[in-house]
């Protein structure tokens, strides 16, 4: 899979991809040229991942109605446990 390819999957997609290649490289099964050309696929996939986080946490955002009617629009904190 190249760049380009990557770069058109969706995060599920994405996220499915490096695990597989994660479960493959945990596995040991896979020739020393295998396993860096997966390495170096997983480094892209993640940073993919990554990017589609950082997009859609960019995204969200908290609507808010204030007292006297009006719509108040903030950025949405995740509460801390």
């Amino acid at each position: 899979m190249n760049n380009d390819e990557i770069k058109n999957l969706s995060f599920e997609e994405a996220l499915m991809k490096l695990d597989s290649i994660v479960r493959e490289l945990e596995g040991g099964k896979i020739k020393l040229d295998d396993a860096v050309e997966a390495y170096e696929q997983a480094i892209s996939l993640k940073q993919i991942c990554e990017q589609k986080l950082n997009a859609a946490k960019l995204k969200i955002e908290k609507i808010e109605s204030v007292n006297n009617g009006e719509v108040k629009v903030s950025e949405f904190v995740v509460p801390e446990d």
